[in-house]
Order: C-alpha cells, then structure tokens, then sequence
C-alpha cells in the first residue's frame, strides 16, 4: 500500500502562513518583555546586603555597586523623559514594523507611568507588543528586589577592564542563579569612579518560548547629572524559522523636577486589549 501524506491545498497553505506569522508575532512579544528586567537595574531600590563570596576584588566592586545603586535610588527625585520605540519583524516573507513615541513620569524610584503621545505602523505590533511592553515594565517597575543586578540573583566574576571616553571600566561576567525569565546572562561595564553600570551586552537566562533560537540584547547608559540613566537599548531575536525580530528603545529630555507629563491628550497603554 502506497501511503501519502494529503496535499494542502490553497486555503490550507495561507492558514499555515498565517499561523506562522502569528506565532511570530507572539515570539516576538517574548523577546520584547525580556527589556524590562535590564532597562533601569541601576537605579533599583535594592536592600542592604552582605558581600557575595567571589574573590576580593570582585566582592568588593559588586558591593561598591550595589550600595551606590541604593544611595543613587534613594535620591533619585521625581523625572520626566521621552521614549522613542521602533520594532521590525521580518521573517516569513512579509515584513512589519511600528514606532512608538512614549512619555515617561518616574516617581524617584517607586513607580513609572506611560503615556502615549504618537504611534504609527503596525497595529498588531502596536498592540500586541509595545503597548504589552509598557505594561510588563511597569510591572517589573514594582518588583525590582526579583530582578535587581545583585549577589541575591547573580554570580559576579572580574573578567577585565577598560578605559572608554576617559572613564575606566571594570568588566563583570554575570551569571544568573535561577533561570527566571526576566534574569540574563552576559557581561556589564561598570564605572570606575561611580560604581554604575554603563553597558550590558547579554542573553535571557531562559529561553521565552522554544521558537526563538537566539536573542542578544546591547543597553548603554549615559550619566545626567548625578545619575547613570538609559540611553539606548537593542534586542535582536532571530526565530527557528528564520525570522529575525529587532526593537530599539531610544531614551531622550529627562528633567529632574517634580512635573506633571506633558497633557497633550495621550493615549492610554490599556487602550487596546
């Protein structure tokens, strides 16, 4: 007996299409949640803690860093900023794209509110992803302590230094301690003089989904006033199938001051479900 497999016809073939490019989209989602964790662990209100167990030098650039990221959370005062977010999925012979321009108010370092002043593209990634985004990062916003750069989350090993624009760098390789999903794995760069983390380059611990083969996330920080605070942030996710998912978080006009967000009738995070 000669067995076949039955042959897809038309219909059949574009369900397929479409079925891979939803779970794209929804990898994509993944991947994009995944910034939330690394977008401002230097300004993390973290508690007191002992040194970790790693060698002296090590021990004590960690411990350095955590307490100046306590002491700068601490004073850290009421700002504004503005976002711009753009995010392109190309894979499955189709290419999309969105952008998003966000204004942010930071109530020092207790809470974050969004506010959605332009939008354009996509509305699948619109929805399905940015406006997710912004939902999860005030989530993580609250809950700091569980993904803070700290010996409680991560293994810290000297691995060099550099002088970068004038500063020297000590380069740490961290190793998270359970593989939570909003936790990475890779290498930050810390100020020498100020004991603030000014480069990421990592991977998630955990893989979000079994169809994402890879995603590399680059941060850079850059120091307003007193303060190391985020000035660029690019994950790329390439998907088994191909697909390669690349957003990019633009950080720009922070001011310290206790104002209101600019009223220019924004629109709602939660405005689409």
């Amino acid at each position: 007996m000669n067995w076949r497999l039955p042959a897809i016809d038309g219909r059949g073939r574009r369900l397929a299409s479409q079925c891979r490019w939803q779970m794209g989209v929804w990898v994509l989602l993944g991947c994009a949640i995944l910034l939330a964790s690394a977008i401002w662990s230097d300004a993390s209100d973290h508690p007191a803690i002992s040194p970790p167990d790693e060698g002296t030098e090590t021990a004590s650039i960690v411990q350095r860093l955590v307490e100046s990221n306590k002491d700068r959370a601490d004073r850290l005062p009421d700002c504004t900023s503005k976002r711009h977010y753009h995010i392109q999925f190309h894979g499955f012979g189709r290419t999309m794209e969105a952008g998003m321009d966000v204004e942010v108010l930071d109530h020092g370092s207790a809470s974050r509110t969004f506010r959605i002043t332009a939008q354009s593209g996509s509305h699948v990634l619109l929805d399905h992803v940015l406006k997710k985004l912004l939902e999860s990062e005030q989530e993580a916003a609250q809950h700091r302590n569980v993904t803070g750069l700290t010996p409680q989350n991560y293994r810290f090993t000297l691995v060099g230094n550099t002088n970068e624009d004038g500063r020297q760098l000590f380069i740490l390789r961290v190793e998270p301690k359970t593989n939570q999903k909003l936790l990475y794995r890779g290498k930050v760069w810390v100020d020498a003089a100020d004991y603030a983390v000014v480069r990421i380059e990592a991977q998630p611990a955990e893989n979000p989904s079994f169809w994402i083969r890879s995603t590399e996330i680059h941060h850079v920080y850059s120091k307003v006033g007193d303060f190391w605070l985020p000035q660029r942030n690019v994950s790329e996710s390439k998907t088994r199938f191909g697909g390669t998912a690349t957003l990019t978080i633009d950080y720009d006009d922070y001011e310290f001051e206790p104002a209101e967000v600019t009223s220019a009738q924004p629109t709602s995070i939660s405005s689409t479900k």
